[in-house]
């Protein structure tokens, strides 16, 4: 501070002509261009107390917004409202009203409880359909499946959901269980490129004592177009009564499996072919 006021040594004098300039309605800049000032901090403090000029001052563009917010807020409306009234942020009501006393409430807690679930369901709505939209849109975006690309797909879902061979448990055939009909539809569909014919498949439904037995295997047999004679028997699962199960209710249909018959060629495919994914995905990665 001493190293620039050294620089104007008539500091009151400078400070009466840059008042006289302030008030005679010159800006900052003005100011500075005249007494040839061009340390802002020192000319800060030559002005130092007097207001700007009214023509130097910007207009703020929610001052009317404000007012109005305080209008209605002594009104008594709640910050949803005016929100809502004005189309700005909460955040904003809230800065521009809060030193205002909060108005009276005018709702029972029946009704404030009532409209905090509509509030509360029309927000689960929305993200269910931004939800659905993203979904659709994703499933939109794949279009088309090459056979090669079917082939892959199929390889990496055998190898995620399908036995496989140990050294210890020597498996070299193709079993595949699924509760998902979606997982099971995409498994035929791979089988058909690979052309295994429908009638070396055989299925077994694995369900819950509890469920609807019949109806599950109903609907399995209708979902892969198969005959009753390719069903063996169903395998039944004990229910433990100490356990509390989720998997209930009419979309409970418990699993189906499907088995190919003299598959162990196909297996062997199938291992090599992953393993050739694996491979792939390394050098790629590299």
């Amino acid at each position: 501070m001493a190293h620039s006021m050294g620089k104007y040594a008539d500091f009151e004098g400078l400070r009466q002509r840059a008042v006289a300039l302030r008030r005679a309605g010159h800006s900052l800049r003005q100011i500075r261009d005249e007494l040839e000032v061009h340390n802002k901090e020192t000319l800060q403090r030559l002005v130092e107390g007097e207001p700007p000029p009214e023509w130097t001052k910007r207009p703020r563009a929610k001052d009317d917004l404000r007012a109005r917010a305080r209008e209605l807020r002594q009104q008594g409306w709640t910050y949803s409202r005016i929100q809502a009234e004005l189309g700005c942020s909460k955040s904003s009501v809230s800065l521009w009203v809060r030193d205002l006393p909060r108005p009276e409430g005018t709702r029972t807690k029946e009704e404030a409880s009532a409209l905090a679930r509509r509030g509360w369901e029309a927000q689960l709505r929305i993200r269910d359909e931004e939800r659905q939209r993203t979904k659709e849109t994703a499933k939109q975006a794949v279009g088309d499946l090459s056979p090669r690309e079917l082939f892959l797909v199929g390889v990496g879902l055998y190898w995620a959901e399908g036995s496989k061979d140990k050294p210890y448990d020597r498996r070299e055939k193709i079993t595949f269980v699924n509760s998902d009909p979606g997982m099971i539809q995409v498994f035929l569909a791979w089988l058909d490129l690979l052309g295994i014919a429908r009638e070396r498949l055989r299925y077994a439904v694995m369900i819950h004592e509890t469920a609807d037995v019949t109806g599950a295997e109903d609907y399995w047999c209708d979902l892969v177009g198969a005959d009753r004679s390719q069903f063996t028997k169903t395998t039944i699962k004990k229910h433990n009564p100490r356990t509390v199960r989720k998997n209930v209710g009419e979309s409970y249909r418990g699993c189906l499996a499907i088995n190919v018959l003299q598959s162990a060629d196909l297996y062997r495919r199938i291992e090599g072919s992953w393993y050739g994914i694996v491979e792939s995905a390394r050098a790629a990665d590299q």
